[in-house]
C-alpha cells in the first residue's frame, strides 16, 4: 500500500488534525500571543458566500485563542509555507512529500498532473517547497558580488 493512500493526504480535515499533531504536540500555540494550550476549535465554521459557493466552504483547522489580551482565530498553517496558499492542504502535503521523496525531484508538470492543480499554481508550490528546505548553506549564484 502506498503512503499517499493515508488519510491525511486524502482528506482536508485529517490533513489539518495530522499537521496539528506534527506541529503542536503540546496543544495548539496561539500564532498571535504564543499563549500555549488556551485556544478552542472552532467547529462549522464558513467563509463568505459566494456565487461559486453560495452557502461558503467550511473551515478547517480554525483555532482561537482564549487569552484575555488576543481572542484571535488561527490555523496551523500560520508561520509555515503553507500559508495564504489557495491549495487544499492535503494537496500540498502530497505535494512535499512527493518532493522530498522523489531521488532525482519532480517536475512542476508533474505535479500539475499528479494533483490536479493548474501548472502555475504546481510551479509556485513547488517553489514554496524547495525554498523551503533550502539551508542557506551555498553563496549566491555568480560569487560574492565583487570585482575578480
Amino acid at each position: 500500500m502506498s503512503i499517499l493512500a493515508k488519510k491525511y493526504f486524502r482528506d482536508e480535515a485529517s490533513a489539518f488534525h495530522h499537521l496539528e499533531g506534527l506541529l503542536w504536540p503540546d496543544g495548539p500555540i496561539c500564532s498571535h500571543c504564543g499563549t500555549i494550550g488556551k485556544a478552542g476549535r472552532l467547529e462549522g465554521v464558513r467563509s463568505k458566500p459566494s456565487k461559486k459557493n453560495p452557502e461558503g466552504i467550511v473551515r478547517h483547522g480554525l483555532w482561537k485563542c482564549y487569552s484575555k489580551e488576543c481572542r484571535k482565530q488561527f490555523t496551523v498553517l500560520v508561520g509555515t509555507v503553507f500559508e495564504a496558499a489557495h491549495i487544499p492542504l492535503h494537496k500540498m502535503l502530497q505535494a512535499a512529500y512527493l518532493l522530498t521523496s522523489s531521488k532525482k525531484g519532480i517536475s512542476a508538470h508533474q505535479l500539475h498532473r499528479s494533483l490536479e492543480v493548474d501548472y502555475k499554481s504546481a510551479w509556485f508550490l513547488a517553489h514554496r517547497i524547495r525554498e523551503a528546505t533550502r539551508d542557506g548553506v551555498l553563496a549566491p549564484m555568480g560569487g560574492s558580488g565583487g570585482d575578480r
